[in-house]
């Protein structure tokens, strides 16, 4: 698996073997919506890439039942980024930014988290930042 975070608000998963997805998803917010462009990044299929990522994971572990293999698909589309219309974007001014969780701000987090959830170590710099 490959990781690269951009400006705290995109990190983009690269997974091999593909399986049922892509082999690309991403966490925060996607190229498309982040810079106002549809040709900065294939369409997500946010379904399609948990579906993807849960194989992945039931082939690196071995020994998954279908159950199990279905539960972390869930859990992954959870963390999986979708394309948004930046115009249809709400961006309350008046939101207190004390009640959001830190994943929802720093793209790092929600990494971590993510990596967790598919039980696989922090590179050093992603667990120091988030410590901060």
């Amino acid at each position: 698996m490959q990781l690269d975070i951009h400006d705290s608000d995109i990190t983009t998963v690269r997974y091999r073997p593909v399986g049922s997805g892509t082999g690309v998803a991403y966490l925060g917010t996607t190229p498309r919506t982040y810079f106002e462009d549809q040709i900065a990044s294939a369409p997500t299929d946010v379904a399609r890439e948990a579906a993807g990522l849960a194989n992945w994971w039931a082939q690196l572990r071995g020994g998954v039942n279908e159950v199990e293999r279905s539960d972390k698909e869930a859990e992954l589309a959870g963390y999986l980024a979708y394309d948004e219309d930046p115009a249809e974007i709400d961006l309350d001014e008046d939101e207190d930014v004390d009640q959001l969780d830190d994943a929802e701000i720093f793209v790092e987090v929600k990494t971590a988290r993510f990596l967790e959830t598919l039980g696989l170590p922090l590179p050093e710099d992603l667990a120091d930042a988030t410590r901060r």
